[in-house]
């Protein structure tokens, strides 16, 4: 289930990164789990975005168009609504999750069903959308691979591109010969764990929901919005069902998807499948523009289409000057499959659907950082090196590291009180500094203090306020002559 409140996006119960994070690094498998996923992912596309002459160009593109649209996105909005409504669909606008949440459910129930089927879809993981859908009553069936294997595990995603990366194959063959059946067809009797056979275990598993399903709930990738017509790009065919049988269609988006013209579209659409699964094009492309060209009169796809444009917490950080920019993101993932934190403790770590360097900065933005200390949300700013690999990997040029010190100076201006000990430490380290007396005096004090506490070269756990520091890392015990001090000793009245 996800919060706090009705937001959702974070995971109610999440430790904090750091606890988190200490207890993934000490799962062996995980580790090599993740390690191999991402090292394959990253390799593939290389191999691919090399091929292009243009490949900054196109990053270029994608930031300015992003930027613009995101300047401009009311005015795209009341774009898109119009052109869905006018093809026949109809639009429905949700300003958090508990909305978006009763939207559906809502349309859901008006159908007298009680299953739907769901393409893979990280705003309505977001909002706890199986969770209320539950509640309600009516069972939701993942029918992306990964996502199935999510939910026969009981289990949370842990990467944008594959969810179930912290699993191997052995792993998932076992989950599927033992839950398959409480879902519906049973695993074939024998199954190994070549993929081939866990593939083929998933088709016949949910073919059986594709041929019965009246209801569809999907995610979008993009919308455009001079025309209305709503984009999902996956690699498995089984959007294409869910977006196709069923009678009735319900498509969640947050309301950042839109793009204003399909020229635009075409940047995304080159960007995208090379940075995420290493692809020069995604299998499936699914377009639809309101009830489709050929209308019910020829049982041509959904007799019914909502949109539904989700803000939860998103107009929030449109306001934000800096942090805005990652609103521009494409969920391909690349920057997860080059953060070396990521690699090392995996997506569950960051308690929330959306993991790794994008959730770093997304995350705390959408709920407001700080806003609830037990989701641990305030944290994520601090989950990086900064080595920046995310900002060389983004295909539309989101900076993550400048948002991630932007996040982190205003979770520490926002735990600041009037007699804060970093606070008057940097005021006497500026007295100090601004005083040639006063500095001399601090250096040799620090060095006297130094030779107290230093064993090898290093000193342990500061004293007081300071051991937050120490905490964490070894700090280099200070010198035992100044450079002001050996200068005077040996150069002084050098010309």
């Amino acid at each position: 289930m996800t919060g706090p409140g009705s937001r959702g996006v974070v995971w109610l119960g999440s430790p904090s990164f750091p606890d988190a994070a200490r207890e993934a690094l000490g799962n062996t498998q995980l580790r090599a789990n993740l390690k191999r996923a991402t090292t394959t992912i990253r390799d593939k596309r290389l191999a691919v975005v090399s091929e292009l002459d243009d490949w900054e160009h196109l990053r270029d593109a994608a930031a300015a168009i992003k930027n613009r649209t995101a300047r401009h996105l009311d005015h795209y909005l009341v774009q898109l609504e119009a052109a869905v409504t006018a093809a026949g669909g109809s639009v429905h606008w949700a300003s958090d999750a508990t909305e978006a949440n009763r939207i559906v459910t809502e349309l859901v129930r008006a159908t007298g069903e009680h299953e739907v089927v769901k393409v893979k879809s990280m705003a309505t993981q977001e909002i706890g959308l199986n969770e209320a859908l539950a509640e309600a009553g009516i069972t939701a069936y993942e029918t992306d691979l990964a996502e199935l294997i999510v939910q026969l595990g009981d289990d949370r995603p842990s990467h944008i591109l594959v969810p179930a990366i912290h699993r191997n194959r052995t792993e998932i063959r076992d989950l599927f010969a033992t839950e398959m059946a409480h879902w519906g067809r049973p695993a074939p009797e024998n199954l190994g764990d070549d993929p081939r056979e866990l593939a083929e275990a998933a088709r016949l598993h949910l073919r059986e929901k594709f041929l019965t399903a009246k209801v569809a709930v999907s995610g979008a990738n993009f919308a455009v919005a001079d025309t209305g017509t709503v984009v999902v790009v996956e690699s498995e065919g089984n959007g294409r069902m869910c977006l196709t049988l069923p009678e009735t269609l319900i498509t969640v988006m947050g309301i950042e998807k839109t793009v204003p013209t399909w020229s635009d579209l075409e940047v995304f659409l080159q960007l995208l499948p090379r940075s995420s699964t290493g692809e020069r094009m995604n299998p499936y492309t699914s377009t639809w523009t309101g009830l489709g060209p050929t209308g019910v009169a020829d049982g041509d796809g959904p007799r019914e289409f909502h949109l539904v444009l989700l803000d939860n917490g998103r107009t929030d950080t449109l306001a934000d000057e800096v942090g805005r920019q990652v609103l521009g993101c494409i969920r391909c993932s690349a920057c997860l499959n080059v953060c070396p934190v990521f690699e090392r403790t995996g997506g569950h770590a960051y308690g929330s659907v959306y993991p790794g360097p994008i959730g770093a900065v997304l995350t705390p933005q959408l709920v407001g950082a700080g806003s609830d200390t037990r989701s641990g949300a305030a944290t994520l700013p601090f989950a990086s090196t900064l080595c920046g690999a995310c900002y060389d990997a983004c295909p539309v040029k989101i900076d993550i590291p400048e948002v991630l010190a932007h996040l982190r100076a205003r979770a520490v201006e926002a735990k600041r009180r009037p007699l804060d000990p970093e606070g008057l430490a940097m005021k006497a380290a500026a007295t100090v500094l601004d005083s040639p007396r006063l500095l001399s005096a601090a250096q040799k004090a620090a060095a006297l203090g130094g030779r107290v506490l230093a064993r090898d070269g290093r000193i342990g756990r500061l004293p007081g306020p300071l051991h937050g520091w120490s905490d964490t890392r070894d700090t280099p015990a200070p010198p035992a002559e100044s450079f002001r001090t050996w200068w005077r000793k040996n150069r002084e009245g050098e010309r």
